[in-house]
């Protein structure tokens, strides 16, 4: 039986089928020199061996299965998430640990009640470790990434399809529904493991700005640690300023109902327009050596599907990208208004959180390339001044009534010129103020004016009795009749 461990096999014994489709798909020359366990390490793959076996063991018998919901064989991904988290320390929270997670979260709630009109959520804080987060957040995943994820798996597919050797296709005896799940199979692993490292670096529920979970507030103990090294401030600080934000993303996204689909419809529009080029995947079949774990790598995360961006998907991004720094913009300012005067190591954690959502963290960037879509608030600094000076001049009642529908909020020209915001949005309310009094006037009969009939017409212009005027016929001004009144 061929293993990862022993690909090639003896002699005496029948080629792995998936190192020989690999080989023949990518090395072109058959599968000498072709190891898939060096493609697993190149696809981001655990290196452990019976982890390798078992999902290569999966994976063909998906592939030889019958076409699921779609392309995309998303148990796999779900799958393959989980062991990338498991690759690294994965602790289950302890009980110590939820507690502080949950009592720095009613501090939050507490700090937050000073900063914003939105009331508190009453939701129970809770700690999470990574396995724990890919559960909650996969629905959410697959929501934001099947449009993208089914195209990518029929193009792949289309292409092992066309690039598949006559002889292979003989041996196979023209199972398309087997290259079908082929190409579901690596999208899915693919994906799973971007969501798997994603996993290592999220500190909480929100912190993507995107609301993968509802009606929930939660943090990652070990990765509030680990965002904590290095900046040599105390851990109880750390976590009580993440808890803030998550807290304050958890407040708008309860009590703005419409916010969430907003983004998630936002992400689905972008999506929805992704076409793939199927020559670039072609291309990769026919370029890459499968036995340079490097060039592998670089083909599969260097975003080779994504094609030119069209205009309807340009329209989709600043408006995605205009809707995330808006909500982190106001995070940030809640966030920094709430921990004031409470917590002393407030501002360098401001800074420290905007520069890590500003740049992204390695995982961050390898979902970007894969689904060709970024999360990061680009605006986020510019979001944050509107805030705080729309506060200022509105108070916070008048900052945060902004959220009450959609087509109130800023667009992409006002964060150009966030200080000039309010001024416009004044003159812009003055405005449909005068409108809506003219509606109201209209409606109550304030402009109805009594209509002429022909026997009150020129009745401002009476006709002189007889007698009136001097008997010689002249008018009055002694003009002869005719002539035109001095």
């Amino acid at each position: 039986m061929t293993t990862p461990e022993k690909p090639s096999g003896h002699d005496d014994e029948p080629q792995d089928p998936l190192s020989e489709l690999f080989g023949r798909l990518m090395g072109g020359a058959g599968a000498e020199g072709f190891d898939p366990t060096e493609i697993a390490k190149a696809a981001g793959l655990p290196s452990d061996p019976n982890l390798l076996r078992q999902m290569f063991e999966q994976v063909q018998a998906m592939m030889s299965a019958p076409g699921g919901e779609g392309p995309v064989n998303w148990q796999l991904a779900h799958d393959h998430a989980r062991r990338t988290a498991a690759a690294t320390s994965d602790p289950s929270v302890s009980a110590a640990q939820n507690r502080d997670v949950d009592e720095a979260l009613r501090l939050a709630e507490l700090w937050l009640d000073k900063a914003t009109d939105l009331p508190g959520t009453g939701i129970i804080g809770r700690g999470w470790s990574r396995a724990e987060w890919i559960e909650a957040t996969m629905g959410t995943w697959r929501r934001l990434t099947e449009p993208v994820a089914n195209s990518i798996a029929t193009a792949l597919s289309t292409a092992l399809n066309e690039q598949m050797p006559e002889e292979m296709k003989g041996m196979l005896g023209g199972a398309s529904s087997m290259l079908t799940n082929m190409g579901g199979a690596i999208f899915g692993m693919q994906l799973g493991a971007a969501i798997g490292a994603l996993s290592g670096e999220v500190v909480s529920s929100s912190d993507i700005g995107v609301p993968l979970v509802d009606l929930e507030m939660a943090l990652l103990p070990a990765n509030v640690a680990k965002f904590g090294e290095g900046l040599g401030l105390p851990e109880g600080d750390v976590r009580l300023y993440l808890a803030v934000r998550e807290a304050a993303h958890a407040r708008l996204f309860m009590h703005v109902p419409w916010l969430r689909a907003h983004l998630l419809g936002a992400i689905e529009d972008y999506a929805r327009g992704v076409h793939i080029d199927v020559s670039k995947i072609e291309e990769l079949a026919h370029s890459i050596d499968p036995s340079n774990p490097e060039s592998v790598q670089e083909a599969l995360q260097g975003g080779v599907f994504m094609p030119q961006r069209t205009p309807q998907q340009d329209a989709a991004l600043v408006k995605l990208e205009t809707a995330l720094a808006l909500v982190e913009g106001w995070v940030d300012e809640l966030t920094a208004t709430a921990t004031e005067g409470v917590l002393p190591s407030a501002a360098a954690l401001r800074e420290a959180v905007r520069r890590r959502r500003a740049t992204g963290g390695p995982a961050e960037h390898a979902f970007a390339s894969l689904v060709g879509l970024e999360l990061r608030p680009r605006r986020l600094r510019d979001a944050a001044t509107l805030w705080k000076s729309v506060g200022d001049e509105r108070g916070i009642a008048g900052r945060d009534a902004i959220w009450k529908h959609p087509d109130l909020l800023p667009t992409p020209e006002d964060l150009d010129d966030p200080q000039g915001f309010s001024a416009r949005r004044s003159r812009a309310e003055a405005q449909d103020s005068e409108v809506d009094e003219a509606l109201e006037k209209l409606l109550a009969g304030g402009f109805d004016a009594p209509s002429e009939s022909p026997d009150t017409a020129g009745a401002g212009e009476q006709e002189p009795e007889p007698g009136d005027g001097p008997e010689d016929g002249t008018d009055d001004g002694g003009a002869p009749p005719g002539a035109p009144r001095a």
